[in-house]
């Protein structure tokens, strides 16, 4: 009995807390969808409605056994714009762009950000903020608001897909 003790606390002293954590993270993907009309002000930051975002966090949470109340730690991994219309268009008209997040009961907070987009893609990544977005992501929605300034007129509209993908740190059942 004594030895099974003894071997416990060594292999307990070999797991850090940050391994630990390791074992109990798994992502969170959501998707929102916006588009930039054409025919608005250069270099004039442009605020977009974006549509109200829904987590499925319950589902999410029960499918890697834990629940809402364990969700201890959720932050922002990747946050990847892609133009989806029309379909040969890029991100070159693109000079700036800030999204934010908030909840009926939450503040709005910044989520990821890009200044000085020089980019000849229709994909880009923004720099996520290190943001704690745990009541965001535990909520059964979040809205989205986008600010951006354009370099260049549009003469058409251009319709962005934004892709998040969350790290989320919570405790088993």
């Amino acid at each position: 009995m004594k030895s099974k003790i003894f071997l416990a606390i060594i292999i307990a002293s070999f797991i850090s807390c940050s391994q630990i954590d390791k074992l109990l993270t798994f992502s969170v993907t959501n998707q929102a969808s916006f588009t930039v009309s054409s025919g608005f002000v250069i270099n004039s930051p442009l605020e977009i409605p974006t549509p109200d975002v829904t987590t499925n966090s319950s589902s999410n949470f029960s499918n890697n056994n834990t629940r809402a109340d364990l969700v201890k730690d959720v932050k922002l991994q990747e946050l990847k714009l892609t133009v989806t219309n029309p379909a040969n268009k890029t991100f070159s008209f693109l000079k700036a762009v800030h999204i934010y997040i908030s909840t009926n009961a939450n503040d709005e907070i910044e989520l990821a950000y890009a200044d000085d987009i020089v980019s000849t893609a229709n994909t880009i990544n923004l720099t996520c903020t290190t943001q704690k977005l745990d009541a965001y992501i535990k909520a059964s929605s979040y809205k989205l608001r986008t600010k951006i300034t354009t370099k260049e007129t549009l003469s058409q509209d251009i319709t962005i897909n934004a892709d998040m993908r969350f790290s989320v740190v919570a405790d088993p059942l």
